[in-house]
């Protein structure tokens, strides 16, 4: 039925924005602390499916995708072309649904926390977050 098949696009596209903006609320927390900073800056060009993060000269992102992958069983999509070595992303599309992403999210913060890539001005990712979501369910 072409109704539902619009119905469901549309609940999608609904879940995709939530979750890219949970996604953003969480690194403009995190980015304070100068380890990072989104690929694009201005937010009406960020992509709603996925979100990349440049790290700044003397970061890598390697060091953080390794800690969320081989401690906490969560991967972080690689940086691309010219980001190669330079950038990560995080993912919020497909089958992933708003548990799961604040599971990666905070996944990361722990390893941002504990590879010490924050500080007490850029933790809290996670409560910005979850107040987004909240935020814009109750709307």
């Amino acid at each position: 039925d072409l109704h539902l098949s619009i119905r469901r696009q549309r609940q999608m596209c609904i879940r995709d924005s939530l979750l890219a903006g949970a996604t953003h609320a969480a690194v403009n927390v995190w980015r304070e602390g100068g380890t990072f900073d989104f690929n694009i800056l201005d937010p009406k060009q960020r992509s709603q499916s996925v979100t990349t993060l440049r790290l700044a000269d003397g970061f890598a992102p390697e060091p953080i995708r390794a800690y969320c992958q081989n401690t906490l069983g969560v991967t972080l999509g690689l940086g691309i072309g010219d980001l190669s070595g330079k950038a990560f992303r995080i993912a919020h599309m497909g089958h992933v649904n708003a548990p799961m992403m604040l599971g990666t999210l905070g996944a990361l913060e722990i390893a941002l926390d504990v590879l010490g890539m924050i500080d007490g001005t850029s933790k809290g990712g996670i409560k910005a977050a979850t107040e987004f979501l909240a935020t814009s369910l109750k709307a």
